[in-house]
């Protein structure tokens, strides 16, 4: 057994930035009554108190979708213009305020620093986006009419009205503002419940986009347990958008369903990445550590299944086990460390027992394998295992956390039956040198979306295409022009005019339907559509 010997920093004492007036300031953006009961955040590096919050009651959420739809109708009714205005406004302060949301997102997931600029890159690409493309997407569309000249058709768009967005804890910016802005972009308001554990993110993000001049009841947040306001969470909206595990994606499915409103639910993965015989070992050794371990894996796209060529196997877990060996574990609030801190002591718990149980069963170490309290109370070490069979935990059920299975494919047609034998479908991975095989191997995955040579960030970055899962992995997309779209009600106006669908004067209905034959055959032969 070979187990890591990273070396670490801990750093306990929170940022100046992070001082107790300024996170007393963000809890008071919680949409929940003056004498509301209250929750205790904490750190995960240290353990220690954070935020104290207030907890959203069913009156609380009702209350907040009550004020979102009076609101919703003045900014539907603003101008795409200005809403954009606004947007671009909100970039340039999350970009110039980026310092804050930086320490509150260490502070709050225990991730590292690099990890955390990740996600205001994300969100400044995001609002940049759909600040400029809404209008685009937006306008009255011309469509091909039931008889040419005759027929004028529009589509129309028109904003669902209240989106209710579930965002989780792993990816606090990017998951609570990254939904947010193309629902708002549309014209809709929104009443988001961000997880409590890191809710602090997602008020920050409220409080600057209030800043940038959105108004305040057109975007609110609630704080509390699903058990408690999920039911008036799901009563209140007109739409869905929730990320989070399979199991509750199920049944908001089945309630939205019932409701006969739409869902967009990322859910969860057990992604795969794929090398090639072809592949530059060192560059692929280099790309599994970005796909396997950013933000300690606890990254709803990041690799838990490792296929290697069976020619290059060998080479590739060495140059694989020496990265990892070498990556520097730690809580810092600077971009010197390579992996941070689980979250949860549930994730550790997860993480902890899918490891002893399948090393318990035969599996191999060859990096990590165990919790490191010396550095703090959640950091658990990258981990590499091999001899993963079907018959442990982890082969097939997703860890969440900064642990990978390595496996030996003798051909292509093997490595892709074998990435492809799980319910999931969100994201995977493809490294090769040949780059138009690899990405024909990309196109017969089974996942929403598929990086050549690159971990994740190509096709998460790639905000003009869709992202999403197939399978047990969710339904729905974000980004591109569906990530606005599926917030808005299409409409069809058709005006018909001069002749209708009847026939003229004396013309009987056999004329007629001879008549319209030969204008059919006739359309058909100039290539008509």
């Amino acid at each position: 057994m070979t187990t890591t010997t990273n070396t670490g920093r801990v750093q306990t004492a929170l940022p100046p930035s992070l001082t107790p007036a300024r996170i007393a300031r963000l809890a008071t953006l919680v949409a929940a009554g003056a004498r509301a009961q209250r929750v205790t955040t904490t750190s995960p590096y240290t353990g220690a108190p954070l935020a104290d919050l207030p907890v959203s009651t069913p009156d609380d959420v009702e209350d907040a979708f009550a004020r979102a739809r009076a609101a919703q109708a003045g900014w539907a009714a603003t101008p795409v213009a200005d809403r954009k205005r606004i947007m671009l406004r909100f970039h340039d302060l999350v970009l110039q305020r980026q310092e804050e949301a930086l320490d509150l997102m260490q502070a709050e997931s225990g991730k590292t620093r690099r990890d955390a600029f990740l996600e205001v890159s994300d969100i400044a690409i995001t609002a940049r986006y759909y600040a400029r493309s809404a209008q685009r997407l937006l306008s009255p569309k011309r469509r091909k009419g039931a008889i040419p000249v005759l027929t004028h058709t529009t589509e129309l768009r028109h904003p669902k009205g209240v989106v209710t967005v579930i965002s989780p804890w792993n990816y606090p910016l990017s998951m609570a503002a990254g939904d947010a802005i193309p629902a708002l972009m549309a014209g809709n308001a929104v009443v988001q419940k961000p997880d409590t554990q890191t809710a602090l993110t997602a008020l920050w993000a409220l409080a600057l986009m209030r800043e940038a001049g959105l108004p305040a009841d057109v975007w609110q947040m609630v704080v509390g347990r699903g058990s408690s306001i999920g039911d008036a969470l799901m009563a209140g909206g007109d739409y869905m958008m929730f990320t989070g595990s399979t199991a509750s994606g199920r049944r908001i499915a089945r309630d939205t369903g019932e409701r006969l409103i739409g869902a967009s639910l990322e859910l969860g993965g057990k992604n795969a990445m794929v090398v090639l015989a072809d592949a530059d070992i060192d560059k692929a050794a280099a790309g599994a550590v970005a796909a396997c371990f950013p933000s300690a894996g606890q990254l709803c796209v990041s690799i838990e299944r490792l296929y290697v060529a069976d020619e290059i196997h060998d080479a590739f877990v060495t140059a694989f086990v020496e990265r990892v060996r070498s990556m520097r574990l730690g809580a810092a609030y600077d971009f010197s460390v390579d992996m941070g801190s689980l979250t949860t002591p549930a994730q550790l718990e997860t993480v902890s027992s899918h490891v002893n149980e399948a090393v318990s069963k035969g599996a191999t170490v060859l990096a990590g394998g165990k919790a490191r309290t010396d550095l703090g109370p959640l950091f658990y070490e990258p981990t590499i295992l091999a001899d993963v069979t079907p018959e442990m935990t982890l082969f097939d059920h997703e860890t969440f956390g900064p642990v990978v299975s390595i496996h030996r494919h003798r051909s292509v047609d093997e490595a892709v039956a074998m990435a492809n034998a799980t319910p999931y479908g969100l994201n995977a991975s493809v490294w090769g040198r040949d780059g138009a095989e690899a990405r024909k191997v990309a196109g017969r995955l089974h996942a929403g979306t598929v990086n050549v040579n690159e971990a994740f960030a190509a096709a998460w970055g790639s905000i003009d295409a869709p992202m999403g899962g197939m399978g047990d992995s969710g339904l729905g997309r974000r980004h591109g022009a569906e990530g606005l779209l599926k917030y808005t009600e299409a409409q069809t106006v058709a005006h018909q005019r001069l002749q209708g669908f009847t026939p003229p004067g004396a013309v009987n209905y056999e004329q007629w339907a001879r008549l319209l034959t030969r204008a059919f055959k006739t359309l058909r032969a100039l290539g008509v559509r």
